[in-house]
């Protein structure tokens, strides 16, 4: 659970930083044991920021850290004690509010980590993996999602509780949902992947191809496209009642809780826009489509030569190809036992 902003705001307000001398002034927090937080400024831009320290772990100089467009992760040595300390630090055009928030979120992960019983190594990946799903949130925009969007993410919900139904464990159905985290498919799960296409169209199945990688399947095999119709209707759910049934299946379930929260952010879902989102939805069918030689595509082994990118449109309704059962699917993909 996130922890109150305030705890930090009024931490940063009795701060002044260091005026032109560089360097930080930071005021000890309530920890997230093993970890040590500090609440800091950096001088000489006076940036907010939270100091985690580790007290035995270390990354190499080529782990990448994450940076959005508000905020940046960066190595510093505040005490010279040759720990590895992070600081989370507001950049000078972020949002103070959005970053006090992204500070209390990113902190709360910790402290359901701790809780959790999760060691040092694995604190600083949830660290990590948390202030990633923010990048995405961020780069995508700070609005409520377009109603494409909200359609979409309507439908990639829609599998994912279809996944966890059929018997594939929450926290590896949450991990495989990769499509939040800008992978090329929605779902990579045992060798292969799943494509995710949702429509309110009630004549054909248009479904948009974003590039010539999305339905290649060289590297990952068998590669589906599941087709997922939906109807607006007064006695569907929105989108928030959908995410609310979805934390209802993992309650309890502390990685898939963590999981399901950095997903959904990712994907650009945060509760106070639930408002935001007034349609409601029923599943009207699922359908899941094999990508094999018949299965019209365009990938980069088969465009003219010079071609090197081309989005399309394609109608599910018309490919050819027999629909199978998801467990069939799953059983296929290796994500189910035979």
């Amino acid at each position: 659970m996130a922890r109150q902003s305030d705890e930090f705001v009024m931490a940063w307000s009795s701060l002044h930083g260091l005026g032109d001398e560089a360097g930080w002034q930071a005021i000890p927090i309530a920890p997230a044991s093993p970890l040590e937080l500090q609440a800091g400024r950096r001088s000489p831009d006076n940036s907010e920021a939270v100091l985690l320290g580790f007290p035995s772990i270390r990354l190499s100089a080529s782990d990448k850290l994450p940076e959005g467009q508000g905020f940046a992760v960066e190595r510093i040595d505040p005490q010279g004690d040759n720990k590895l300390w992070l600081a989370l630090t507001r950049k000078t055009a972020g949002s103070g509010d959005l970053f006090a928030s992204m500070v209390s979120d990113v902190v709360g992960a910790l402290d359901d980590a701790v809780i959790a019983g999760s060691n040092e190594q694995k604190l600083l990946h949830v660290f990590i993996s948390r202030v990633g799903a923010w990048q995405e949130f961020m780069r995508k925009g700070l609005q409520a999602l377009s109603p494409e969007a909200e359609i979409g993410l309507v439908g990639e919900l829609a599998v994912l509780r279809s996944i966890i139904d059929a018997g594939v464990p929450a926290p590896l159905a949450i991990e495989s949902w990769r499509g939040p985290l800008d992978a090329i498919q929605d779902f990579e799960l045992g060798s292969g992947a799943l494509e995710v296409k949702s429509t309110l169209s009630t004549i054909g199945f248009p479904a948009k191809i974003g590039s010539l990688e999305q339905l290649e399947d060289s590297v990952r095999q068998p590669l589906f496209v599941v087709s997922v119709r939906l109807k607006q209707a007064t006695t569907g759910k929105t989108l928030s009642e959908i995410v609310a049934e979805v934390q209802c299946i993992v309650k309890g379930e502390a990685e898939a809780k963590r999981l399901l929260e950095e997903r959904l952010l990712a994907a650009g879902f945060i509760d106070k826009h639930g408002d935001r989102y007034p349609r409601r939805f029923i599943l009207a069918n699922m359908r899941f489509l094999e990508v094999d030689k018949d299965f019209p595509r365009l990938t980069l082994g088969n465009v003219p030569t010079g071609i090197t990118k081309a989005s399309y449109e394609i109608d599910l309704d018309k490919t050819i190809g027999t629909a199978i059962e998801i467990d069939e699917a799953l059983k296929k993909l290796g994500a189910m036992k035979l």
